[in-house]
């Protein structure tokens, strides 16, 4: 079993699930820092230097020093350690499947869950290869358990061969990404990279320097509850509110009949009574006079909804999570085509493309660090059906050192 899959099966057993919260806290759960202090033992071990642990915001910092007297940039790397809330990341059980032949994968067959390549049909790409899959209870946590697993191989690989000349190389592990909070506390000045890549992409050979600008939106809808059986004229249930709210939004910009540049409104979530509902939106685009005319239809609408029922009928609190990082990748974009010449040069065909969500890299690039994002070789994200190539894994590990020795030759 080659290191960088021995990795990646150790750390998904570890649950780092984070949460959805308002209560300012940070991690979100306590039990990101589990794998947090395991990945700070393990830079130590492998020798890496200047290793820091945050104690409080649960970031993990390491060096491994140049060994090149002629300047190149500092280069970072980062992924993140939590799991999505959207399916349990709990008692993960990973499943090695040998020589996949192409064919549905029964996940658990006492709950008949099946990996269907009808339903996948990508998954036949691998026939002949190596899948890591779950068993049907949970997700797998490829993302991002596959980008911490590449990038420490990758460390522990440099350290070990002093041979294989380098400039300075970062590397950093955040917590939260999943609930859009990843880089809230990130010290960029500790960090101390000129550049960075995340590794937190899907097929190998991604590659992306663009992202949606995304907003998130929690409306709060006030209804009135009266017995049913004395209700005419007086109820006004929240919950249907929450339903006609939705239908003044396009019906087909919703993520389900969206693509490629296209941007969408996303109700994520909705609970609530008859008396109070509360549904939770995410609103994205890539455009970025899309995305401010798109929140401008949100609010039009909750303006709409109150002037029919009454001031105060829907609360909406609108804050921007994150813009595209194109504008601050274009200036150095030999990010992107140093990443190319990696992947031609290792037999890899580049795909650039955009995001169509976001990731640490989106914001530290506006907090003054450039980070386009890396393929990590996962598929299907944020659920049960999750599965990762094992060669892919390996060929991202070597992606991540030959853009290493592209910089050390320029």
């Amino acid at each position: 079993m080659s290191e960088v899959v021995e990795r990646f099966l150790r750390y998904v057993k570890i649950d780092t699930q984070s949460e959805e919260k308002d209560d300012g806290r940070f991690p979100s759960t306590e039990k990101q820092k589990n794998l947090a202090l395991v990945l700070k033992r393990e830079l130590e071990e492998i020798g890496a230097e200047e290793v820091f642990y945050d104690e409080r915001y649960c970031y993990v910092y390491a060096t491994i020093p140049a060994n090149i007297e002629k300047k190149v940039p500092v280069l970072g790397f980062i992924a993140h350690m939590d799991t999505s809330p959207a399916v349990s990341g709990t008692n993960v059980k990973p499943q090695l499947v040998k020589n996949y032949d192409g064919k549905d994968i029964v996940l658990n067959k006492k709950e008949k869950i099946v990996l269907s390549a009808d339903a996948f049909p990508e998954i036949r790409e691998y026939t002949g290869k190596d899948l890591i899959v779950t068993d049907g209870t949970t997700l797998l946590g490829a993302d991002d358990k596959a980008g911490v697993s590449e990038i420490m191989t990758m460390a522990a690989f440099l350290c070990k061969n002093k041979n294989v000349k380098h400039g300075k190389i970062r590397i950093a592990f955040t917590p939260d990404e999943e609930v859009g909070a990843g880089v809230d506390y990130f010290d960029v000045e500790r960090f101390g990279a000129d550049f960075a890549y995340t590794v937190d992409g899907g097929k190998l050979g991604e590659l992306e320097y663009e992202n949606f600008n995304a907003a998130g939106a929690k409306l709060t809808i006030h209804g009135c509850s009266v017995h049913p059986g004395d209700a005419k004229n007086k109820m006004r249930n929240a919950i249907l509110l929450a339903q006609e709210f939705q239908s003044l939004l396009p019906v087909e910009q919703n993520p389900m009949y969206t693509e490629k540049y296209e941007g969408f409104f996303h109700l994520d979530a909705l609970n609530g009574t008859v008396e109070k509902a509360v549904a939770d939106y995410i609103i994205r685009d890539h455009d970025k006079e899309k995305f401010e005319e798109k929140k401008k239809k949100f609010l039009a609408a909750a303006a709409f909804m109150n002037e029919k029922y009454g001031a105060g009928t829907i609360e909406v609190n609108l804050k921007d999570s994150y813009y595209n990082m194109k504008e601050k990748i274009e200036p150095h974009m030999h990010l992107i085509e140093n990443a190319k010449k990696a992947m031609e040069e290792l037999g890899i065909r580049p795909i650039v493309t955009p995001i169509r969500g976001g990731t640490d890299g989106a914001r530290l690039s506006f907090m003054g660090l450039p980070c386009p994002n890396l393929c990590t070789g996962g598929h299907n994200f944020h659920g049960k059906y999750e599965y990762i190539c094992v060669q892919s894994m390996e060929k991202v590990v070597e992606i991540l050192l030959k853009i290493i020795e592209i910089y050390a030759e320029q």
